[in-house]
C-alpha cells in the first residue's frame, strides 16, 4: 500500500514538474514573443518614417521644392543674423553666442523635424530665461543649460511625457508670453537711449531709466527711433497688394513684386546694415557700438561640466545647484513654445508632439557642442519662413549655411552695428507678442479663465517669469479640482401623472463620483431628501455622469443609504454603469438600483404602500439575495405587496 502511494506521489510530482516546465517554456516564449514584436515595430518602415521624417519628403524632392527652400532659407538667414546678435545681448552674453546658436538647430531639424515651416534658433523668451539663470553672465552656464535642456527634452520624449504640456492652458501661455514681451522690451530701453545700467525687473528698468534720463545720448535715441519707424513701415510693406503676385503678371512685374516682398521680410538685416554703414562713416564716439566680436566658427567640443569663478574651479554639481529651477523651467518653456508654433503652422494636420520633442532635444544637445545657448522654435522667423514659400525643412540648411558664412567672414564688420539699432530690432520683434487681442475672446468663452490669464501675467511682470507659469498652472489646477470637489447638482421634483403630488425627487450630479466630491454630493442628496422631499418622498439619484467610483466614495454612499434608512425614506440609484455598480455593491448590501423607469415606478409603489420585505424573507441574507438578483421587477410578485419596513426598498438590478 505504501509502495503504491509512493508511486502515485512520484507520478504526481513528475506531472507537476512537467506542467511547471511547460509553464516556464510558455512564459519564456511569451516574453520572447513580446520582445520580438516590439523589435519588429521599432525597426519597421512606419517607425523609420515617423522618427526620421526626412525619409518621407526626400524621395519626392524636386526643383520646385529646391527653389522655394532656397528663397525661404536666404530670407530667414537675413532675419536670424541680426536677431541672433541682439538676443545674445538680451541673454547677457557677447554677440557671437547668438550666432553660434543660430545654425546647428537648422541642420538637425532638417533630419528630425516634422513641420516644414519651423526654424529652430535663439528667441527672445529663451534669451531672457538664459539671462535669468546664467550666473554672473558666464557663458559656460548658458551652454550647460542648453545641453541639460536637450537631455531633459529628449528624455521626456522617450517617456512620452508630452501630455504634461496640456496642463498649461492657453490663457496661461498668453499671460506668460505677453509679460515676457514687455519685460524684454523694457530691458532694451537702455540701449535705445544710449544708457548703461543693470536691471532685473520691469519696475527696476523703468526706475533706472528715469534716474539716468539726463545722460541720454541723443544720437543713439534718434537712430533707435528712426530704426523703429522704418522697421514698422517695412513690416507693413508685405501686406500691401503691390507685393502680391498676380496670375497675369509679366516676368518683370513678378520679379519686382518678389523683390518688394524680400525687402519687407529682410527688413532687420537691411536696417542693421544701413545703420552699420552710418556708424562706420561717423566719428567713432557718435554712437554706442556693439564692439569687437570673436571671429570665426566655434570649436566643436563637449559642453563645459566645470567652470572658473575668480580663480576658483566650480564643478558640475555646484553648477547645477547654481542654475536651480532653470533646469526644469527652460526645457518646459522650450517645449511649450516649439509645439505651440508647430500647431499654429500645421495647416490642419495632426502634430506629433513626441517627434517634435525628439527634434528639439537633439537640437539643444548638439547645439551645446558648438557653444549654443538654449534654443527653440521662433514664431517670427517661422512666419517669415512660411510666407516665403518654404517647401520642406531643407530650407534650414540654407539658413544655417548663411549664418556659418557670416561667422567665417563678416564678424569683423559686426562691431560697427549700433546698439540702439539692435534694441530697435528686438523691440519691434517682441511688441507683437503681447496678446492683448485674446482678452476679449477669453472673457466671452469663459470668464473664469481671466483669473489664470491675469495671475500669470502680473506674476511674470512684477515677480519672475518662471514663478508666473507656476502660479498660472496652480490657479488652473485649483479651478479644475474645485470643479471636481464641488460638482453642480441639479435637483428637480417629478410629479405624478395626475399632478396631484410629487412622484419622486430627482438628484442629478453633473460629474464623477470620487473622493474629493463625495461629501458634497452626499450633502446635496441629503439636502434634497429633507428639503423638496420633506423626509418622506422617494429620492432618485441619477448616476449617468458617474464614470467610476473609489473606496472613499463608496463609504460615503453607504453612509448616505444609512441616513435615509434611519429616516424611513426610500433612496434609489439609477443609470448606474457596471463599474460603479460593482463598487457600490462591494460595501452596500441593501442598495436600490433601478435600471429603467418601470423599476423606479415599482420602487415608488412599494414605498408608498409601506411594504415589509421580511414578510417573505427573514434576515439580512434574504435582502442581499434580492438586491443582487438578476430577475425582472415584474416577477417580484408578493415582494411588491404592502409592506411595513424601515429598510430601503430593494429593486433588483438586471442586465437590460
Amino acid at each position: 500500500m505504501t509502495e503504491k502511494k509512493l508511486a502515485s506521489l512520484g507520478k504526481a510530482e513528475e506531472g507537476k514538474s512537467g506542467k511547471l516546465t511547460m509553464n516556464q517554456n510558455s512564459n519564456t516564449r511569451s516574453v520572447s514573443d513580446i520582445v520580438q514584436a516590439r523589435a519588429r515595430k521599432f525597426f519597421s518602415k512606419k517607425t523609420l518614417h515617423q522618427r526620421l521624417p526626412i525619409t518621407q519628403w526626400l524621395p519626392k524632392y524636386n526643383l520646385e521644392s529646391l527653389e522655394g527652400d532656397m528663397v525661404a532659407g536666404l530670407t530667414v538667414g537675413l532675419t536670424v543674423i541680426p536677431q541672433g546678435i541682439a538676443y545674445a545681448l538680451v541673454a547677457g552674453l557677447t554677440p557671437n553666442y547668438g550666432l553660434y546658436s543660430a545654425f546647428m538647430g537648422c541642420f538637425v531639424y532638417m533630419f528630425l523635424g516634422s513641420c516644414k515651416d519651423i526654424t529652430i534658433g535663439p528667441t527672445a523668451i529663451m534669451s531672457i530665461m538664459t539671462h535669468e539663470y546664467s550666473v554672473d553672465k558666464n557663458p559656460d552656464y548658458a551652454i550647460l543649460l542648453c545641453f541639460l535642456s536637450g537631455i531633459i527634452i529628449f528624455a521626456a520624449a522617450v517617456c512620452n511625457l508630452g501630455f504634461l504640456i496640456t496642463f498649461i492652458s492657453k490663457p496661461v501661455i498668453a499671460g506668460f508670453t505677453s509679460a515676457a514681451a514687455i519685460s524684454i522690451a523694457s530691458s532694451q530701453l537702455k540701449g535705445l537711449f544710449g544708457l548703461s545700467y543693470q536691471s532685473e525687473s520691469v519696475i527696476e528698468a523703468f526706475s533706472k531709466l528715469f534716474e539716468n534720463i539726463g545722460d541720454t545720448r541723443w544720437q543713439d535715441l534718434t537712430l533707435g527711433l528712426c530704426s523703429i519707424v522704418v522697421l514698422l513701415l517695412m513690416r507693413k510693406l508685405k501686406d500691401l497688394k503691390i507685393t502680391k503676385v498676380q496670375p497675369d503678371d509679366s516676368t518683370y512685374v513678378r520679379i519686382g513684386r518678389k523683390m518688394l516682398f524680400l525687402i519687407s521680410v529682410g527688413r532687420n538685416a537691411i536696417v542693421v546694415i544701413v545703420a552699420g554703414i552710418i556708424a562706420f562713416a561717423a566719428k567713432s564716439d557718435t554712437f554706442t557700438l556693439t564692439g569687437d566680436i570673436e571671429a570665426g566658427l566655434p570649436a566643436f567640443k563637449a559642453p563645459p561640466f566645470s567652470t572658473w569663478d575668480n580663480g576658483t574651479e566650480i564643478y558640475f554639481s555646484e553648477m547645477v545647484s547654481n542654475v536651480g529651477a532653470g533646469i526644469i523651467i527652460i526645457p518646459l518653456i522650450s517645449i511649450l513654445e516649439s509645439i505651440a508654433i508647430a500647431s499654429a503652422f500645421a495647416g490642419g494636420k495632426t502634430i506629433d508632439a513626441t517627434q517634435e520633442m525628439y527634434a528639439l532635444g537633439m537640437c539643444n544637445i548638439l547645439g551645446a557642442f558648438v557653444q549654443s545657448i538654449p534654443v527653440t522654435g521662433s514664431f517670427s522667423r517661422t512666419a517669415v519662413n512660411s510666407t516665403s514659400g518654404v517647401k520642406t525643412p531643407a530650407g534650414g540648411i540654407v539658413t544655417g549655411l548663411l549664418v556659418v558664412l557670416a561667422l567665417a567672414f563678416l564678424t569683423p564688420y559686426f562691431k560697427y552695428i549700433p546698439k540702439a539699432t539692435l534694441s530697435a530690432v528686438i523691440i519691434c520683434a517682441v511688441i507683437f507678442m503681447v496678446e492683448y487681442e485674446t482678452v476679449r475672446p477669453i472673457w466671452k468663452a469663459r470668464q473664469l479663465d481671466q483669473i489664470p490669464l491675469w495671475g500669470t501675467f502680473l506674476t511674470c511682470l512684477f515677480w519672475k517669469l518662471e514663478f508666473g507659469i507656476l502660479v498660472g498652472v496652480g490657479i488652473n489646477l485649483a479651478i479644475l479640482l474645485y470643479g471636481v470637489a464641488r460638482p453642480k447638482v441639479n435637483v428637480s421634483t417629478v410629479l405624478r401623472k395626475d399632478e396631484s403630488g410629487p412622484h419622486y425627487v430627482l438628484v442629478e450630479p453633473r460629474s464623477g463620483l470620487f473622493f474629493p466630491s463625495v461629501d458634497h454630493i452626499r450633502g446635496q442628496v441629503t439636502k434634497a431628501g429633507v428639503g423638496p422631499a420633506e423626509s418622506s418622498v422617494m429620492v432618485v439619484v441619477d448616476c449617468k455622469h458617474f464614470t467610476g467610483i473609489d473606496y472613499t466614495a463608496t463609504k460615503g454612499m453607504k453612509s448616505l443609504c444609512q441616513d435615509f434608512e434611519r429616516r424611513h425614506q426610500p433612496l434609489v440609484f439609477t443609470n448606474v454603469t457596471p463599474g460603479v455598480e460593482r463598487g457600490l455593491c462591494s460595501l452596500i448590501d441593501d442598495i436600490v438600483i433601478a435600471r429603467s423607469s418601470d423599476q423606479i415606478d415599482a420602487a415608488y409603489k412599494s414605498a408608498s404602500s409601506n411594504a415589509v420585505a421580511e414578510n417573505l424573507y427573514s434576515g439580512d441574507e434574504a435582502i442581499r439575495r434580492v438586491s443582487r438578483s438578476e430577475g425582472d421587477p415584474e416577477s417580484l410578485g408578493p415582494l411588491l405587496e404592502p409592506m411595513n419596513s424601515a429598510r430601503p426598498i430593494i429593486v433588483p438590478a438586471h442586465n437590460p
